[in-house]
């Protein structure tokens, strides 16, 4: 009867061993970042207001505020944006001409001495509104995704496939504070 018992037993175990590692890997496929890449954090940089990172590689694109030598923001071009090659032992890089141009660079638009609004030039529906704060002043940028305004701190785009030209973008996840209850939110925008 143990024998028995003992052979049931471990039948139960070899079983319950496989469907948890059924269950584990579809867990995983389901995961809020299914990049198999490890993405850095940017640290100490200065006037950074947000930074976006996207499959294929883990290079960052950082979004800091221009000032000019007087302290006071450029009013005509806001915002400075760079490379950090972590690819390249972290390297900081300006982006190319055509990166500026079709892909991340941001156009702006002066809606007051310390509010503007921005768009990407690859991508027009998704409006930012970069705005002094009184609470620290500092400026921040702001987005509404999902009914939800969201305090910028990054963007993770899922690209699988496609070309330079047309990347075949999935999906674009905004990470930040939701305004409301100043409570940090990961909203998913399905891009169209």
């Amino acid at each position: 009867m143990n024998k028995l018992l003992f052979g049931y037993y471990k039948k139960s175990l070899i079983v319950i061993t496989i469907l948890a590692g059924i269950i584990s890997v579809d867990v995983s496929a389901q995961s809020d970042n299914p990049s198999p890449l490890q993405f850095p954090t940017p640290k100490n940089i200065d006037d950074m207001v947000f930074y976006i990172q996207r499959d294929p590689n883990t290079n960052t694109a950082v979004y800091a505020i221009n000032y000019q030598e007087n302290g006071e923001i450029n009013k005509s071009n806001p915002i400075k944006a760079y490379w950090i090659r972590y690819a390249e032992k972290g390297e900081k890089k300006d982006f190319t001409y055509m990166q500026r141009k079709f892909a991340y660079g941001l156009e702006s638009k002066t809606v007051n001495n310390d509010e503007f609004e921005l768009q990407f030039v690859s991508y027009k529906k998704l409006p930012l509104t970069l705005k002094k704060m009184d609470f620290d002043q500092k400026y921040h940028a702001f987005v509404n995704v999902n009914q939800k305004k969201i305090q910028i701190e990054k963007i993770f785009v899922r690209i699988e496939g496609g070309s330079f030209w047309l990347p075949n973008v999935k999906y674009a996840e905004v990470t930040g504070i939701d305004a409301s209850s100043n409570k940090r939110i990961t909203e998913r925008l399905l891009l169209k």
